[in-house]
């Protein structure tokens, strides 16, 4: 039998005490939701590395384009720059039209925008077209976290925060290799995968159902700045950190002599199942808190850059690619619970989408800071060392912090 019809089975037959039968606003969430909203979470990654293979082709399709060679990296950095950017406004937008409607619509959104590169005539509606697809995306990351944090509470809400880093890390590395193999069919191939979110949608409308509003019923609510800002400003440098391995990792590597694309994918391949390790970790470490699983995946990170910077030959480098991947894949699930735990039904839609914009922006504006430093302190090592010890001091910071597992509070003002 289906996992999904595993699921859904004990959803439809969920009755009261008194023996009626439960409305969809008061059911209990299943694993047919959690993986709906597992592989819409995967869709934003699928946008940052499908076509990482295939920008050369790109530029070259377009070389007569003035500023075609500035213009080309855009089609694969527009997204995450929007998500940064809309998504506070898209947690706004959740709190007027509801969780699963806007799910949808960004769905079928992102269907129709990422798909349009296959037969637009230019280089500037191609991105246009990607910031369209950056906008959709923001709107699916911020209801997906959303959803997650309604449907399922305690250790339950803990596992699928780790599994969401596990899907997205794994999507990763699969949407690589399926846009180089694409990408050997042309440029535009590729995109074809962005209609994978249209019977998405519909899985969405056919499982989902907007949650009851348990606690929170006399309109808008204020935010609990005093709980939110803290992880909101820690997770802008995590995002940081967590995107320094997938970006420099190749250029560690061509650093210690490695050049062939083979094994640079491998171990790359090895960093990512790294990851999705740590991001298993998270589980049974989470009941311990943001004190511990925010400072442990900060140390394991800070660590491994600070091997990377070091590492003189290609077996360090591994080592050190394998100890921060580990750290990265504890970090995101633990930045989001520290987040999202204790605050209330009316709080958690601007706090996610408040949440997602700091990762990603730390994400953007990686490899910008990278850059800066590598030239004003004499290479890459030393950017990575520094990052390194900014990881480190931050996980010294964060161990001050108290465990979230308390009760919702509401918000201070």
């Amino acid at each position: 039998m289906p996992v999904s019809q595993q699921a859904s089975r004990p959803e439809k037959s969920a009755r009261r005490p008194g023996g009626s039968l439960l409305t969809d606003h008061e059911r209990p969430a299943g694993r047919s939701q959690a993986l709906v909203l597992l592989l819409a979470s995967c869709l934003p990654v699928l946008g940052s590395v499908l076509l990482a293979p295939v920008l050369p082709a790109i530029q070259e399709a377009f070389a007569s384009t003035p500023g075609a060679s500035a213009l080309a990296p855009i089609v694969l950095t527009a997204p995450a720059l929007m998500i940064g950017l809309t998504a506070p406004f898209a947690g706004r937008v959740v709190e007027r039209t509801g969780r699963k409607r806007l799910l949808v619509v960004g769905l079928v959104a992102y269907g129709i925008f990422g798909t349009a590169p296959l037969w637009l005539p230019t280089l500037e509606l191609v991105v246009a077209s990607r910031v369209l697809v950056g906008i959709a995306e923001a709107a699916i990351m911020t209801c997906c976290t959303t959803l997650l944090a309604d449907y399922f509470h305690g250790r339950q809400r803990q596992r699928y925060f780790g599994l969401q880093t596990v899907c997205t890390t794994v999507a990763a590395t699969l949407f690589f290799a399926l846009g180089g193999l694409l990408g050997a069919q042309g440029w535009r191939t590729p995109f074809w995968l962005y209609a994978a979110s249209l019977p998405l949608a519909l899985m969405a409308i056919r499982y989902l159902w907007e949650p009851a509003d348990r606690q929170d019923r006399a309109g808008r609510v204020a935010l609990a700045w005093r709980l939110l800002a803290a992880p909101i400003g820690v997770t802008l440098v995590g995002g940081l950190v967590f995107y320094t391995l997938i970006v420099e990792l190749p250029y560690v590597l061509g650093g210690v002599g490695v050049v062939s694309s083979a094994t640079i994918g491998m171990i790359s391949a090895l960093a990512s199942l790294a990851t999705a390790a740590g991001a298993f970790l998270f589980t049974p470490l989470a009941h311990r808190g943001p004190g511990v699983t925010v400072t442990l995946a900060f140390l394991l990170s800070g660590i491994g850059l600070a091997v990377l910077a070091f590492a003189p030959s290609t077996p360090l480098v591994v080592v050190g690619a394998a100890v921060t991947g580990l750290g990265n894949g504890l970090l995101l699930p633990a930045l989001v619970t520290w987040a999202l735990g204790r605050l209330t039904f009316a709080q958690r839609p601007r706090a996610s989408g408040m949440w997602t914009a700091a990762l990603f922006i730390g994400q953007f504006v990686c490899p910008l800071v990278v850059l800066a430093l590598s030239a004003a302190i004499s290479g890459l090592s030393s950017a990575l060392l520094v990052i390194g010890a900014l990881s480190i001091l931050l996980s010294v910071v964060t161990r001050a912090v108290r465990s979230t597992d308390a009760k919702p509070v509401l918000a201070d003002g």
